[in-house]
């Protein structure tokens, strides 16, 4: 009986003992399940093998000259790593952040309306620190390059300062102006962590039917090549401790010229079409911006999507060997645009080898990076990618990571959040709108107006609407509708800049009904609805057929006639416009309406010049 009782009990004890080892199992098991999928799994993913590079290794010391940082690093990498700095991903892309570090990608990017939920800079910020931890996962911790579309500033961000296009800064004919804005910018993106902006676009623009006009500063060369040095110099002489922000330099070359008709893309007209000026033309026209960049430092030069000679720029070797990297002594990287080197015909494999041996660097892909991982791979087993044009394609990407300072602040601490959209970089977006703001008609001296007038009435598909003033790239890549991201509208300016003595009444259609008397001014604030890119080529860009029907309505019911056009690019304006009293061309003034009323109403002068031909 005593021994069966010490059996079963025996019996009870290895079974316990049998289930707290399964348990145990289980529980680590389950932990390192729930720590792969979370970010605590981002330190165990440092493998090292080979090795990781010793704490003190000379590209890890910020006192060791930057070529010999890089030549350092690329001795410690393998083929496997070189491939992945090569790859830029749009953040939509990646589904599982191990990819990062498994990868060893080089760069990610938001492309418009690539934004975290909530979209507020803190969530840029902790999104963009998600991904540079992944990176700093890597066997070396080589942090990624992060790249936004900020090309009036950091629009993607609710909240962020939003200035004028390129083309009203074209107006203002201001260096000066232009580095303080690209100043601005460049603090409001490093404080949400991002070190890459992908502008200014410093194509000399010669159609204005082209739907990215706005995006450049005008039609003459020297205008160009001064206020793009300006930009350049103003974005990468501002710093945040260590963090410095790079500037791209696009479209290389020549995508201002472009024909129309000639589009790719069935749904464009002229983005993305063919370049037909001849190498000597291009050169007294279209490089100098560029020449002017690259000695004012500027790292980066993205290839146009454009075709010449019959071939996607990216498959130029000329160009962008020959002239950009040799002639010009270009030590930088070169990035291909949104999926442009698969536009290359003949299959993606063929396109990737043709890309890079061209002297294409980093390649946006955006979006399937382990094939690419796989195409370069392949090219270099057979021979078709020679791995010393790897090795020059990863030096000159890893040159814009120190010159980003990544390696001594990958990204913001947060310190900073309180920059995006302060009082300070509102207050110089408001003197860019002033000084952009174009004076096309001026009858009878209508212009400045008193701010003592009795009866003002305003009207328009633009007086009360921040997103048609801000146009395309903000939050969304075609820009947004109504007043719900912060800003002053055109008529809370004109508001604020009247006596309280003056009436100011407001009709979206300008139906004021019955009145008794005309208004003394009336005003009118008409222009394009927000496009961006192809999307908005358009053979005859001019006012729509109820912006015209509302200057009619306002025209009637007062005595004077002020119509204010906000656009990208001039619009064909009706033969009735020679009599309305005055017109003013404000481009696409951003978030800070009270800059137009300034003027308007005579507290600081019309400056601003047609950075391009206006027709009549």
């Amino acid at each position: 009986m005593n021994s069966q009782k010490w059996i079963r009990s025996l019996t009870r004890t290895r079974i316990r003992l049998l289930g707290g080892v399964v348990m145990g199992v289980a529980v680590i098991v389950g932990l390192w399940l729930f720590i792969s999928r979370t970010q605590l799994a981002v330190p165990l993913l440092k493998t090292c093998k080979p090795e990781c590079a010793p704490a003190d290794a000379p590209y890890r010391r910020i006192d060791v000259p930057v070529d010999e940082r890089i030549e350092d690093l690329l001795s410690h990498m393998t083929e496997a790593e070189k491939i992945g700095q090569l790859a830029l991903v749009e953040k939509n892309s990646v589904h599982d952040l191990n990819d990062i570090t498994s990868y060893g990608l080089g760069g990610m990017l938001s492309g418009g309306g690539g934004y975290p939920t909530p979209n507020t800079p803190a969530s840029w910020l902790e999104m963009v620190r998600s991904f540079q931890a992944r990176a700093q996962a890597t066997r070396l911790g080589i942090p990624l390059l992060y790249g936004v579309d900020a090309i009036h500033g950091h629009a993607n961000v609710i909240g962020a300062t939003v200035f004028p296009h390129a083309i009203g800064l074209g107006a203002s004919q201001d260096p000066d102006l232009v580095y303080r804005v690209a100043q601005a910018t460049t603090e409001e993106m490093l404080a949400t962590g991002i070190h890459w902006n992908f502008g200014p676009d410093i194509n000399v623009v010669q159609d204005t039917r082209w739907g990215r006009v706005y995006e450049t500063f005008g039609s003459s060369t020297d205008l160009v090549t001064s206020l793009g040095r300006a930009y350049v110099e103003g974005m990468q002489a501002t710093s945040s401790m260590d963090a410095r922000a790079i500037v791209t330099m696009k479209a290389y070359l020549g995508a201002g010229a472009m024909v129309w008709g000639s589009a790719t893309n069935e749904d464009y007209k002229i983005d993305q079409g063919t370049t037909t000026e001849d190498e000597t033309t291009m050169r007294r026209v279209e490089l100098p911006p560029f020449q002017a960049a690259i000695e004012a430092g500027a790292p980066v030069v993205l290839v146009g999507l454009n075709s010449w000679k019959g071939a996607k720029l990216s498959t130029n070797h000329h160009l962008l060997t020959d002239v950009l990297k040799e002639e010009l002594g270009f030590r930088g990287m070169v990035v291909s645009d949104w999926y442009g080197v698969y536009m290359i015909p003949g299959g993606e494999y063929h396109a990737v080898v043709t890309a890079i041996n061209a002297g294409v660097d980093m390649v946006m892909l955006p979006f399937d990076y382990k094939s690419f991982v796989g195409y370069v791979g392949r090219a270099l087993k057979s021979g078709d990618i020679s791995s010393a044009r790897l090795d020059d394609a990863v030096r000159r990407i890893l040159r814009a990571k120190f010159a980003a300072g990544l390696f001594e602040q990958p990204t913001a601490d947060g310190s900073s959040l309180a920059s995006v959209g302060s009082d300070a970089h509102r207050a110089i977006a408001r003197e860019a709108v002033r000084k952009s703001l174009v004076q096309l008609q001026n009858k009878n001296k209508t212009l400045p107006l008193s701010p003592n007038i009795n009866r003002i009435i305003v009207a328009g598909s633009v007086a009360s609407n921040l997103g048609r003033q801000m146009g395309g790239w903000t939050v969304e890549w075609q820009g947004i509708e109504g007043n719900w991201v912060p800003g002053t509208t055109i008529l809370d300016g004109i508001k604020a800049a009247v006596s309280s003595s003056t009436t100011v009444d407001y009709s979206l259609d300008g139906s004021f009904g019955i009145v008794s008397s005309k208004a003394n001014i009336g005003i009118a604030v008409v222009g394009e609805t927000p496009y961006a890119e192809g999307v908005g080529d358009n053979a005859h860009p001019s006012l729509s057929a109820t912006d015209l029907a509302t200057i009619d309505r306002v025209r009637a019911v007062s005595q004077r006639l002020v119509v204010v056009i906000v656009s990208g690019r001039p619009l064909e304006l009706p033969p009735e416009s020679n009599k309305w009293d005055a017109i003013v061309a404000a481009w696409l003034p951003g978030s800070e309406g009270e800059g137009i009323a300034d003027v308007l109403f005579g507290s600081y002068p019309f400056t601003g010049t047609l950075p391009l031909a206006w027709p009549r």
